[in-house]
């Protein structure tokens, strides 16, 4: 689209060179071209393109790209995007911006090529995790690519918390690989985690599998705990929630507090990673159940959590049963009919050791 005022502001280039038709063979839409500044105005500004002619930058363009013109003096060099090879006033048509946005991406291309980490600064925060920039392109480090050092240690049910603990990250410098980059849909995502993964393959390699550790409980949140090793602080372990306690574990905070000195023991080290179970160091109640109860017995029981499929009872100790739904017809029911804190009479239906399942039935 040419500017209105185009006839105005060309007379500041009085002698501009329009492009020889003989060389657009040469030019096409999208191509980059240097060039040197030879004088802007309010409205337009020309740019030399040697043996091309003139190209011309147009006002809305001149706004797109209003920070990189402020800068520029007649005899600087810039780097700009061809939009048409001959408009109608036989100029070169050039784009500032998208040459710039262009470029980045190529550099962009390059980083992810050569998998190396690079340093971030943190802009800003949301839910969803990070925000920052590479070469002026937005970029997005979710909350799942945050290294353990960076992840939020707090439940889904503490949300607010989540984004409180992000926003302690705007500011800082951060190491991360990426992971995504499409200059079509402008994504570009990061990560810290696989950037971090390099370093922590090499502090594993102190450990193995079954040995104890001491550590202390660093964070807490809704699939297990975090765990800082005492001998090496710089490492840190995940103790999954299922392996917190024998027992169904709703909440990871039943078991550990942040702050808490443990002993656990190693069951898993992949990708640099280290996975550590709590409850392998502490008998297993399951080798005694038959102790303690037998089908057909009745027992005495609270409601511990309800699910789709019925409700887990707590029996005492590290037991616990399960009733099943169809007992009572629908959820609804089930919850009506065992809600509260209330202890409640059952029948152990079936004991299977093997499956640590007790099956239990309400008693009329």
């Amino acid at each position: 689209m040419i500017n209105t005022d185009y006839k105005q502001d060309a007379l500041i280039l009085p002698l501009a060179i329009k492009s020889d038709p003989r060389l657009f063979a040469f030019l096409k839409a999208g191509d980059l071209i240097s060039g040197a500044l030879i004088k802007k105005g309010a409205n337009i500004a020309f740019i030399d393109l040697g043996k091309y002619g003139t190209g011309v930058v147009y006002h809305d363009e001149m706004l797109n790209a209003r920070e990189l013109l402020r800068n520029l003096n007649p005899g600087d060099t810039v780097q700009a995007k061809i939009v048409d090879t001959d408009n109608e006033q036989g100029f070169v048509e050039l784009s500032l911006s998208e040459a710039g946005r262009q470029k980045a991406w190529g550099e962009i291309t390059e980083l992810r090529e050569k998998d190396e980490p690079i340093a971030i600064k943190i802009m800003s925060a949301n839910k969803g995790g990070l925000i920052s920039e590479i070469r002026g392109i937005p970029a997005f480090l979710p909350v799942s690519q945050l290294s353990n050092d960076h992840y939020p240690k707090a439940t889904f049910e503490e949300k607010e918390k989540i984004l409180e603990e992000l926003q302690k990250l705007v500011g800082e410098e951060i190491k991360v690989k990426i992971i995504d980059a499409n200059s079509r849909s402008n994504k570009l995502v990061v990560s810290e985690r696989e950037a971090s993964e390099v370093s922590s393959r090499e502090f594993v390699k102190n450990y193995s599998v079954g040995q104890i550790v001491e550590g202390i409980i660093s964070g807490v949140a809704d699939f297990g705990a975090f765990m800082k090793f005492t001998d090496n602080p710089a490492v840190e372990g995940l103790i999954h929630v299922s392996e917190l306690d024998w027992r169904t574990v709703d909440n990871p905070k039943e078991i550990v507090k942040i702050d808490d000195v443990v002993r656990v023991k190693i069951i898993e080290i992949k990708d640099g990673k280290i996975s550590l179970s709590l409850k392998a160091l502490k008998s297993d109640p399951w080798q005694t159940v038959g102790e303690l109860f037998r089908e057909g017995q009745e027992v005495k029981g609270t409601i511990y959590a309800t699910n789709p499929f019925g409700a887990i009872i707590n029996l005492g100790g590290s037991f616990q049963g399960q009733l099943h739904v169809t007992e009572f017809g629908s959820i609804e029911e089930m919850k009506k009919r065992l809600s509260g804190d209330k202890e409640h009479v059952f029948i152990i239906e079936s004991i299977k050791p093997e499956e640590r399942r007790i099956a239990l039935k309400l008693k009329a």
